[in-house]
């Protein structure tokens, strides 16, 4: 167990909590208060967050106005953009605050942030003035850190209560009314009342992302026109249902989580004409959320043809325990499956199945740079890469 950890593990949970709420408070005054002289458009819910942020930064630029936006994928200040290393959603102690008053250096008008569950417990959120909170979806996640869903739902909440101006919300989510029932000055819903937009993004689910967007920007003046247009201009996300390939059909994703797994099943299967499915998955986040492990199985062994579990983000667990627990959802597959630790030798398995009547689907990291070992240890990666180098050499030896 490295320092880090072990500090964290001794120290009360109220020192713990003082010091996540200190950092944010140091920060805001180290920087001036920053949020103060932007609009700040905090989005959160299960999924969609990432995509969703990007929506509005291009919707508001493409209207005149200079953009700041953190995401999962990236952090971007105008036309300045660097992808995100940090492994965190929401970053900590003195990022956001720094980054914010970088904004307001640069002349942005608009912030747009992507709010996790985890980051809202450590205070990450706090002394940002937020101008408008989104919800997208809520489904199970983080429920082994949270003590459960309704402290996980608690937590979104909390964006909502510190924002007073104007709230989004999704009314086609069952927990819709947790964040109706948070009083503002303006509250703006969608759902069933949104219309088809031809996206080019794979997923039913990015219509109602792109509806998301599209009430954030209409609130702020953005003629319904343009955000039409620009929604229907974007032609992919990193790493989120990303077409890395056609010839064979390899799709790189984010989803790690039953409902999200689900999703992008069904999206690659309508893509491809319902070809059958070679997938790629593992569990992410090790020590976490463990009850979902065999879930992804399950969902794995009724919507694919071939299965290979592989390693993802093990962090200081034994990634061979995760794979096996994944396994143990597979169902009536088992002679149709592989257990491989390497996840490279594991996305060269699944090339090599695929048949010209199946599509690849690599699930998991996405876009993620990164791969998380134990004691702190980070090692480069790209799913998408790995994809690109062995697609090459398989050409190569044709």
């Amino acid at each position: 167990m490295n320092v880090k950890k072990l500090l964290k593990k001794i120290t009360p949970n109220v020192l713990l909590d003082a010091y996540h709420y200190s950092m944010p408070l140091i920060g805001s005054v180290i920087f001036g208060f920053p949020s103060r002289k932007l609009i700040v458009i905090g989005v959160t819910g299960t999924s969609g967050k990432s995509t969703t942020v990007e929506f509005i930064t291009r919707i508001l630029e493409a209207y005149g106005a200079k953009v700041a936006s953190i995401s999962s994928i990236r952090f971007k200040i105008g036309k300045d953009e660097w992808q995100n290393k940090l492994k965190m959603t929401t970053p900590g102690r003195f990022i956001i605050q720094k980054f914010l008053r970088q904004a307001v250096d640069a002349g942005c008008n608009y912030a747009v942030l992507e709010i996790a569950s985890e980051g809202i417990k450590q205070h990450r959120h706090r002394f940002i003035n937020f101008d408008m909170a989104v919800f997208l979806n809520l489904t199970p996640e983080h429920l082994d850190s949270h003590g459960g869903f309704e402290n996980y739902r608690n937590e979104k909440l909390k964006l909502f209560e510190v924002t007073k101006n104007a709230h989004v919300v999704n009314t086609e989510d069952k927990n819709a009314q947790y964040f109706l029932d948070i009083p503002a000055k303006k509250v703006i819903t969608f759902g069933n009342n949104i219309e088809h937009i031809n996206l080019q993004l794979l997923g039913e689910f990015n219509q109602m992302n792109a509806a998301a967007a599209m009430a954030v920007a209409t609130h702020y003046g953005v003629p319904k026109d343009v955000c039409v247009k620009v929604l229907e201009e974007v032609k992919g996300m990193p790493g989120r249902l990303e077409v890395i390939s056609k010839d064979p059909i390899v799709v790189v994703d984010y989803a790690f989580t039953p409902d999200q797994l689900e999703a992008s099943y069904t999206a690659v299967k309508s893509f491809s004409n319902n070809k059958s499915l070679v997938c790629v998955l593992g569990a992410c986040g090790g020590g976490r959320d463990k009850w979902k492990r065999s879930v992804l199985g399950r969902l794995a062994s009724q919507n694919c043809r071939e299965i290979i579990i592989t390693n993802e983000d093990p962090y200081d667990e034994d990634p061979w325990e995760i794979i096996e627990q994944v396994a143990e959802g597979v169902e009536g597959k088992k002679d149709e499956f592989h257990l491989i630790l390497d996840r490279k030798e594991a996305i060269k398995k699944a090339l090599k199945l695929a048949t010209p009547t199946d599509a690849v689907i690599i699930t998991g990291k996405g876009a993620e740079p990164l791969m998380c070992l134990a004691d702190g240890k980070k090692i480069p990666w790209d799913d998408r890469e790995i994809v690109r180098e062995e697609i090459a050499k398989l050409e190569k030896k044709e």
